[in-house]
């Protein structure tokens, strides 16, 4: 990654100075993480917050603004920004067990879905967030390019659709509202002020329906099961049930996130193409 060295040499300068101008303690990182560094923190009053500091890329540069438009309804609270930084002092979850601790298959998704419903609301007129629909359209060319250059490595049926996804969805969307883009188990944190709270936001303002994407997809289980089709399909109708979303516009999304997300200059991500045929599979 570009610039990765220089700012992994930075971290201990940010980390200090972060420290100094919030009057912090930090403890030792929050594993596994990978473009960002997460610290527990200590503010000067005793109370408990996480430090986060992230690598400046596009995905992470709102993450603070989602967050304070949220205003802590589903997601945890924003406690001090630090633009320059690309610094974040946010609310601590605890227990912080994630999402993916709970053993019911349904629990799950309905909690899930709980936690997007308190936090979908529609962005301000003078918004900075990139929007869904130039997102769609760019992946609509970069999931093409990118199967041909690795290679031609799974079905082309799965690229087409894909790419018809994005091309019919992007411009067709009703209303639209900030989305998370990388809500997953992971990203959901059990919590005292609220029984789940979201993390980590990639935002994008777009249609409700696209952000099932990831819980769709989500790795709670071995993706090539026997059963997999059908959990799929079950998370699927759970989540068209409880927030009242286009099941076909769902799936779609669901099938365009997975191949965009699963793809890179240099690997497959093998998870994400079987999340993305089985959402074919399933079929309006």
């Amino acid at each position: 990654m570009a610039g990765g060295r220089a700012w992994l040499d930075s971290l201990p300068r940010l980390v200090a100075d972060c420290s100094e101008r919030w009057r912090i303690r930090t403890g030792e990182p929050y594993q596994p993480a990978s473009i960002s560094l997460v610290l527990p923190a200590e503010r000067e009053d005793g109370s408990p917050a996480v430090l986060k500091i992230s690598f400046p890329d596009p995905e992470s540069e709102h993450e603070a603004t989602a967050l304070a438009h949220w205003g802590g309804r589903g997601a945890v609270r924003l406690l001090a920004h630090d633009p320059e930084r690309r610094a974040l002092l946010i609310e601590r979850c605890t227990p912080g067990d994630q999402l993916w601790t709970l053993e019911d298959e349904d629990e799950a998704t309905v909690a899930a879905a709980g936690v997007m419903a308190r936090f979908w609301r529609p962005a301000p007129a003078d918004h900075p967030f990139r929007l869904l629909a130039d997102q769609a359209e760019r992946w609509a060319e970069e999931v093409r390019t990118q199967w041909a250059g690795l290679g031609s490595p799974f079905d082309r049926r799965l690229v087409d659709e894909a790419t018809a996804a994005c091309r019919d969805l992007g411009p067709s969307q009703a209303a639209t509202v900030i989305v998370h883009q990388d809500l997953h188990g992971g990203n959901i944190l059990r919590a005292q002020r609220e029984p789940w709270l979201a993390i980590d936001p990639k935002p994008l303002v777009g249609e409700p329906a696209f952000d099932a994407a990831s819980l769709l997809r989500d790795r709670r289980w071995p993706i090539r099961e026997p059963n997999a089709r059908s959990v799929i399909a079950r998370r699927l109708d759970i989540l068209v049930e409880r927030l009242g979303l286009d099941r076909e516009r769902t799936r779609r999304w669901g099938i365009a996130h997975a191949l965009a997300w699963g793809m890179s200059g240099t690997k497959v991500e093998a998870d994400m193409i079987e999340a993305a045929r089985l959402l074919v599979a399933i079929g309006p």
